[in-house]
């Protein structure tokens, strides 16, 4: 990946809406050019998509969590099937150190975060958890 590709990601990461004329036209090469970079960052699994992130205004009416699992030896590929079925289970990170997994949930209410642990925690292979209500953002570079 070259600094045009970074600049392009940049760009993107800004605005993922941005037409591709327009990206040409702020990185000052032809559009062929940034239409073929495009093509060949998405094949090479660099852009894996374009999606919506939301604003803080969006964000607040979630309640954010974050869950750390410890699992049975063997057990992740049936855990994992089990969390991608949750649409609250928003991302899912293997670690190192004392837990396996890591976990982020954005939930609607109280009501709805206590359901979706029980559920999390009556998974078999599920050893143990601990979960962490987010409660403020004081810093957010996430792209």
């Amino acid at each position: 990946m070259d600094d045009l590709d970074q600049s392009i990601l940049a760009q993107l990461a800004q605005d993922a809406r941005m037409s591709v004329a327009m990206l040409a036209r702020r990185l000052k090469v032809a559009r062929s050019t940034v239409q073929a970079r495009l093509e060949r960052l998405e094949s090479s699994g660099a852009i894996a998509g374009y999606t919506l992130r939301l604003g803080e205004t969006a964000r607040l009416s979630l309640i954010r969590t974050t869950v750390l699992l410890v699992i049975e030896p063997r057990s992740l590929p049936g855990i994992l099937a089990r969390l991608r079925t949750m649409p609250q289970v928003e991302r899912i990170h293997t670690t190192s150190g004392r837990v396996d997994l890591l976990l982020q949930l954005g939930t609607s209410s109280t009501a709805q975060l206590d359901d979706i642990l029980d559920r999390i925690g009556g998974i078999e292979g599920v050893r143990s958890s601990e979960s962490l209500i987010h409660l403020s953002t004081k810093l957010d570079r996430a792209v």
